[in-house]
């Protein structure tokens, strides 16, 4: 036994402490836990005994002292010795361009630039924190007192219960922080926190939070610090106040940086941008992954980076001239379900939806909102007359994300999924291992047809010019179109005909066609662009088929890898797979849509009309370094049977019927581990495995066999560059400049960066043609593009 135990005691409690305020940091600052919760506990539970068995070794910053005495008669005023100001809030507006719409944000980003002769200046950006602001006061690194903003000058003191909040530091980490340290941010409660709460409550049956802001604040003022130790509160800091004995960093976002490595939870979406269009774009993705945030917020805030600016700027009344807070509108509201439908999308996928009575949710008139699917739907239990919350962020659909059961009117009844289609009358089916619901009326159907015609028809399809929404209505209402091919069979005097029926339905008939001019002009036109539609590209062609999960880009690739229809139409989902970004989802949806005859009989239809596709060439020779009898079995996903196994598997017997021919003891000979060797063999054994197999081993040797040798490949001339394209061009379109430069092999970015080969600008080039000078990247004009491709395209 040591000869010292007080000096044992002392070590194992600074020990302790330590190790419990590094697991404090890493959980709550670095999102990164070290140690479980257990252990945690543990190692509290130990400082406590030994500072009630010694209570010479408690300190003023021991984690011990995060539950201490209550308040009594209320808490004591603290007034701030820097005040803590509010800020002035921008709003979206109704208007044209995100100038109109954004106007606040443009106008005080205009006072910024005119006020210091800035373009563009840096902001420090960050999401507005729906929760308690506070200020927390340290003097030589140990945490002192804590105040609520109160009224801006005079707070409460809250310190007893900002103890209990793990994520604020009792004592500051590293070194180089001011002798006193004012430090403000919001007391937050976590998403998961919040709702692990009121489940505990639920289940004692005592009282829930309305929210988590007020479950933040109501928890911050309880007078007995051990109920707000209950409540688990968060942290994350965002400014400072008083500073003295020490200097901070130039900047907002190095003091930040500065606060995090001091121990200071500082929310991972903080950051910085230039100018107006950086506020805008900070602004838009904040609010589109506003619900995915393990918080709640209501806004972001944009702060001028350089202190030295802020000072220029001043303030102006009670709020800083150089900080605003541009708020989110109102994201949820309650309303009544009147009913609930079903509504069958392009790809007859049906999805329930609520039909509500008229509410205003984030600055839109909402009447319907999705419940995704049955599932969700049973979950809710939404039923008809139920009063609801309904929520909108941004430009996500609105969904119904909660019922108020208490609200509920007496004799509703749950909803279930019908067994058919409302539109065409056919079995709604599910796919085992899908949430969705589908109609299996396919083609027949007209809720999938004429979004399947919109969508062939359009311009980033195959272009028909004039057909639009009221045209493809008439069509499918009247009996003129049932799929795409169709288009080609009509005729001058369907369309004519049409027209008139639709008139007549309409009781719009024109006095003209009743005194017996009819005009004919633009059914001229029609044919014409259906005519002229016959000449297309392989992309265009297979995005226009509307296969799911099939954009341009996944088009694109499957024509520039496979070379022509025909051979995509033949791919199995094996060889799909091995395409640059196409996963096992998207293979299996092309695989799936050629391999069905309803399907197979619509594209052979098109190509009987006349359709053809100049740019139909041999699959890539790229495809040699892709494909091979190793790839075939990792895409099988054989148990034990892994990368390495594949790959001696494939050097050695070359070929699927070789290696089915060798046998589990020529597999272990060549190297093959027995117990690989042993699940390979039960796996070729079933002919449910070995079928699928074949057909892509066929597809593979078909495909390689049309490949061209070698020595006839040739690469295309602007293959491995990067461009970006920006502004308005005098002549050339922005989506035909994209598709003459992809033609040459180039890839078209929507940002730039340093792997930019370069940048083409027009008019009106924006934050892109900045940040290539930026980076350095060479910046070109619309005559140096004509001139390449000109160069490049005549070549060829």
């Amino acid at each position: 036994m040591s000869q010292n135990p007080a000096h044992e005691w002392q070590a194992r409690a600074l020990e302790l402490r330590e190790k419990i305020e590094r697991a404090n940091y890493r959980y709550h600052v670095l999102d990164d836990p070290e140690i479980t919760d257990l252990e945690y506990d543990r190692m509290l539970r130990e400082l406590e005994s030994l500072e009630e068995a010694h209570p010479a070794l408690a300190t003023s910053d021991s984690p011990m002292r995060r539950v201490g005495a209550r308040a009594q008669g209320g808490f004591a005023e603290v007034r701030h010795a820097i005040p803590m100001l509010s800020l002035n809030n921008a709003f979206e507006q109704e208007g044209e361009g995100e100038r109109e719409r954004f106007r606040e944000v443009a106008d005080f980003e205009r006072r910024i630039e005119q006020t210091l002769d800035r373009r563009s200046p840096v902001f420090s950006v960050e999401p507005k924190l729906d929760g308690l602001a506070i200020s927390l006061r340290y003097e030589d690194g140990i945490f002192m007192q804590g105040a609520t903003r109160g009224d801006g000058e005079t707070g409460e003191d809250v310190t007893a219960n900002l103890r209990t909040v793990r994520a604020i530091p009792l004592r500051l980490r590293g070194e180089g922080w001011p002798r006193v340290l004012e430090v403000r941010g919001e007391v937050i409660m976590l998403h998961k926190d919040f709702e692990a709460f009121n489940a505990h409550a639920r289940a004692a049956g005592e009282k829930t939070l309305a929210n988590p802001r007020n479950g933040a604040a109501g928890s911050l003022r309880q007078l007995d610090p051990a109920i707000t130790a209950k409540r688990k509160l968060s942290f994350f800091a965002y400014a400072v106040g008083e500073v003295q004995g020490g200097d901070l960093p130039p900047t907002h976002s190095k003091t930040l940086a500065a606060l995090r490595e001091w121990g200071f939870p500082v929310s991972p979406e903080v950051g910085t941008a230039h100018g107006f269009d950086g506020l805008i774009k900070y602004y838009q993705r904040i609010g589109a992954k506003r619900d995915a945030l393990p918080y709640d917020i209501d806004g972001v805030v944009y702060k001028l980076d350089d202190y030295a600016g802020q000072r220029a700027m001043g303030f102006v009344s009670r709020a800083p001239r150089w900080a605003i807070a541009h708020k989110f509108p109102a994201q949820e509201q309650t309303t009544t379900v009147e009913a609930i439908e079903i509504q069958i999308g392009r790809t007859g996928a049906a999805t329930p939806v609520a039909r509500l009575a008229p509410v205003q949710v984030a600055g839109v008139t909402v009447t319907n909102a999705t419940l995704h699917n049955a599932d969700q739907v049973a979950r809710l239990d939404v039923r008809v007359g139920d009063t609801v919350i309904v929520r909108r962020a941004g430009d996500v659909i609105p969904e119904v994300v909660r019922v108020m059961p208490a609200l509920r009117p007496a004799h509703t009844h749950p909803w279930h999924m019908p067994s058919h289609c409302p539109v065409c009358g056919s079995a709604l089916l599910r796919e085992e291992g899908e949430a969705a619901w589908r109609c299996s009326g396919g083609l027949i159907c007209p809720a999938q047809r004429k979004e399947a015609l919109i969508h062939f028809a359009a311009r980033r399809a195959m272009d028909i010019e004039g057909i639009g929404e009221r045209f493809v209505d008439a069509l499918v209402d009247f009996g003129y179109v049932h799929t795409p091919a169709d288009l080609y069979r009509l005729t001058l005097e369907d369309f004519l005909e049409m027209k008139r029926r639709a008139d007549e339905r309409d009781g719009s008939t024109p006095e003209t066609v009743k005194q017996g001019k009819v005009a004919t002009k633009w059914a001229e036109n029609l044919i014409e662009a259906i005519e002229a539609s016959k000449r297309t590209t392989l992309p265009r062609f297979l995005f226009g088929l509307g296969i799911m999960h099939i954009g341009e880009s996944t088009a694109k690739t499957l024509a520039a890898w496979l070379g022509s229809l025909a051979m995509i139409r033949r791919m199995p989902e094996t060889i799909l797979r091995v395409l640059p970004d196409i996963g096992q989802e998207v293979a299996a949806s092309i695989a799936g849509f050629f391999a069905q005859e309803g399907n197979q009989k619509v594209v052979d239809a098109l190509l009987a009309a006349g359709i053809e596709f100049a740019d139909e060439t041999h699959p890539s020779p790229k495809l040699r370094g892709r494909l091979d009898l190793a790839v075939l079995l990792d895409m099988a996903g054989i148990n034990k049977v892994g990368p390495k196994s594949t790959k001696l598997l494939g050097e050695h017997f070359r070929t699927l019927d070789k290696l089915i021919a060798a046998g589990a003891s020529h597999w272990i000979v060549a190297g093959l581990p027995s117990a690989a060797a042993t699940h390979l063999e039960a796996f070729l054994a079933d002919d449910k495995n070995v079928q699928p197999l074949r057909e892509a081993d066929a597809a593979m040797q078909e495909l390689l066999a049309a490949v061209p040798a070698a020595s006839a490949a040739s690469s295309a001339p602007l293959e491995g560059q990067t461009v970006v394209l920006t502004g308005t061009l005098p002549t050339l379109s922005r989506d035909e400049a994209k598709e003459r430069l992809e033609a040459l092999g180039a890839k078209v970015a929507g940002s730039v960066s340093k792997k930019t080969s370069f940048v083409v600008a027009g008019e009106a080039a924006g934050s892109k043609l900045d940040k290539a000078h930026e980076l350095g990247v060479e910046v070109w004009d619309e005559a140096q593009l004509l001139a390449l491709l000109a160069r490049h395209e005549g070549a060829s």
